[in-house]
């Protein structure tokens, strides 16, 4: 999955991608290293605030696109 890199290629911090998502900082770090999967209705909502497609986070795309 590609959780970090999608964050750090929008320029946001983990404390700045938790707050603007409402979740804890340690969620963030636990996606980023596949300890845990984000619940499936949290993910567009990652994928828009990231700039990419719910494919490209999930590693089912090797391009990424914009999510708009």
């Amino acid at each position: 999955m590609r959780f970090k890199e999608a964050r750090e290629k929008v320029g946001l911090s983990v404390k700045d991608a938790a707050a603007r998502l409402g979740v804890y900082i340690p969620s963030i770090y636990y996606w980023e290293t596949d300890t845990y999967v984000p619940e499936s209705k949290r993910l567009p909502e990652i994928a828009n605030l990231y700039e990419c497609s719910v494919d490209y986070l999930l590693g089912l795309d090797t391009v990424q696109q914009d999510s708009a």
